[in-house]
């Protein structure tokens, strides 16, 4: 996997899709992957939370650190640490986060989280696709908001917001879907 392209990933995640038209729902580097995944097959919708439709999305130092290769000198052990730092990124604030938070990081592969990274500060995608829904917390600071044009916005919600705002977000999802 380490210098697979993001579109040869997403085709060999099609083998796992046995459902015809479905809808794809990504979450952070997930959504990114969703709309790779929906270039491929015929999709019903996808809807998007704490992520981005096109490059144009990523901050621009993003972009600017994937096309100098930047990436790789990124200390990926440090990034992974829960910290003050990181739980401020993530927009978490109880201790219950902040636990599952460290227990995300510890459990996310070095190799994949170091992958992902440089995929998401290299991506090229610049259509965006037909029948998406993107939910963006306005709080995101992973991938800032300012840079994001939300079809929902969920006041106060960071990356993490799948914790600490699920009832909104189910409630957005039990009328999407």
């Amino acid at each position: 996997m380490k210098d697979e392209a993001l579109d040869k990933y997403a085709t060999r995640l099609l083998l796992q899709i046995k459902t015809n038209k479905p809808v794809l729902i990504g979450l952070s580097f997930g959504g990114i992957i969703a709309i790779e995944v929906a270039k491929r097959i015929e999709i019903e919708n996808i809807i998007l939370i704490s992520s981005v439709k096109t490059k144009y999305e990523l901050p621009s130092y993003y972009r600017f650190s994937g096309k100098l290769g930047l990436i790789k000198f990124l200390p990926t052990s440090l990034m992974k640490k829960a910290n003050l730092i990181n739980y401020w990124f993530f927009g978490v604030r109880s201790s219950i986060d902040r636990r599952l938070l460290r227990e995300v990081l510890r459990d996310t592969d070095n190799a994949f989280f170091q992958w992902a990274i440089g995929r998401v500060a290299s991506w090229t995608n610049t259509e965006i696709l037909p029948d998406i829904f993107h939910i963006h917390g306005s709080s995101e600071r992973i991938l800032p908001f300012r840079f994001v044009q939300a079809d929902h916005t969920i006041k106060g919600g960071g990356h993490m917001m799948v914790l600490n705002k699920s009832s909104e977000i189910d409630a957005l999802l039990v009328k999407l879907l």
